[in-house]
């Protein structure tokens, strides 16, 4: 059982063009952390909240083999209501091929449980999120 948890982070400026995004990720397995900060191109949070979910089941997919994943329950944690709602309904208007991918890549899993959490029980995520955009400034 893998337990995956992800943030985003947007600085805005003046002009959205020159928006910075970045994520967080924390995996969590057998008791042991692996901690990723990555850099997106989204302009918005709410386009960063997904690119950072996708992000972090590419890493599951990475790390898992492929002989294990059929077997495999992952255990999904966000503080976006719209990630968490849009995958439960299967359906956001503005974000359609997002929440497609990500039901694809959640598709190779054996079963994918995705759970919305307060940002206070997010914060390794959320503090990894947050050192990344000032890391990729």
């Amino acid at each position: 059982m893998y337990k995956l948890y992800t943030d985003a982070a947007t600085l805005n400026h003046h002009d959205a063009k020159h928006d910075k995004s970045a994520g967080g990720i924390l995996i969590i397995n057998s008791g042991k952390q692996k901690q990723l900060k990555v850099q997106l191109s989204a302009h918005d949070n709410h386009t960063a909240e997904f690119q950072t979910c996708i992000q972090g089941l590419m890493n599951l997919i990475e790390i898992i083999p492929a002989t294990e994943r059929s077997q495999t329950m992952v255990f999904y944690y966000t503080d976006s209501k719209i990630v968490a709602d849009s995958l439960e309904k299967q359906y956001a208007k503005h974000y359609q091929p997002l929440v497609d991918e990500i039901l694809a890549l959640e598709s190779q899993f054996q079963t994918v449980i995705n759970q919305w959490i307060p940002e206070s029980q997010n914060n390794g995520a959320h503090q990894l999120a947050q050192q990344a955009l000032h890391q990729f400034k």
